[in-house]
């Protein structure tokens, strides 16, 4: 497969590894500041991206930039029609939009908070966890995350969406805190809390506490290989499956669409 990918910092230069790796051909790195990129663009420069993309001949793009420029990104990526994967997060509030917009112009995109397949697996697990421990009253629950001091966005996607998952079935809490809090908190808040220092790739725990003891449920990722090789897997179920006619174009899918194996009941 024909490869796009914009944005190419750390994580683009992870994600032309393993798309190579994978037998893929990169044929456009675009970036507007990185110093080797293969397109230089003028931020913000909408029509310049289009263009490059579509004189790359790409067959799919993978999207890894920042959370100030993800949705312009989207809305002139999207009208290509080329599938396109988004690993850029802090956007979950334009999701409807983002959908919208792929029914309208006949795009395909995927995302998710976070592109490794440990990580699919422990929602999974947090949400076995969550159904079990909901059966008993004393133990209460939070989230903490950790990541590097260059990370744009906190808390990170991913420690939310690992919160949806814990909501999902432990039925006494209904609300998200990220803030500090100033007061006790209310036995249905669920604090998800965050840590920002040096260059740790990602740590995502889960506590369920009572008096008696604490159970913890913890992914530490060893690097940003996971993400990047996750991401290269995606976007070939993504373009795989359009073809085979398993998915529609003109929708935005998740993780469960495009790796069913890791979503059965």
């Amino acid at each position: 497969m024909k490869i796009a990918l914009v944005g190419y910092g750390k994580m683009g230069h992870m994600l032309e590894q393993s798309a190579v790796a994978f037998g893929h051909s990169v044929v456009a790195t675009i970036d507007p500041f990185a110093p080797d990129a293969g397109i230089k663009i003028p931020s913000g420069d909408s029509r310049a991206l289009a263009d490059a993309v579509v004189s790359s001949g790409a067959e799919g793009i993978i999207e890894f930039t920042h959370p100030s420029s993800v949705m312009e990104n989207i809305k002139v990526l999207l009208p290509l029609k080329i599938p396109m994967v988004v690993g850029t997060t802090g956007w979950n509030e334009k999701k409807q939009e983002v959908a919208s917009l792929a029914q309208e112009c006949g795009g395909t995109i995927m995302t998710t908070a976070n592109f490794s397949i440990g990580v699919a697996i422990l929602y999974k697990i947090v949400e076995e966890a969550s159904r079990l421990v909901n059966n008993f009253s004393e133990y209460d629950a939070a989230i903490w995350e950790m990541h590097h001091n260059q990370k744009a966005d906190s808390p990170s996607g991913t420690a939310l969406e690992i919160a949806n998952h814990l909501l999902s079935e432990f039925k006494r809490k209904d609300s998200i805190v990220t803030d500090e809090f100033k007061e006790r908190p209310k036995p249905n808040q669920l604090h998800v809390s965050s840590t920002r220092c040096g260059s740790v790739p990602g740590t995502h725990k889960v506590f369920f506490d009572c008096e008696a003891d604490t159970i913890e449920i913890s992914h530490t990722a060893r690097s940003r290989h996971g993400l990047a090789n996750g991401a290269v897997h995606a976007l070939e179920n993504l373009c795989a499956m359009l073809k085979s006619g398993e998915l529609s174009a003109g929708a935005l899918y998740g993780m469960n669409d495009v790796f069913p194996q890791l979503f059965k009941a």
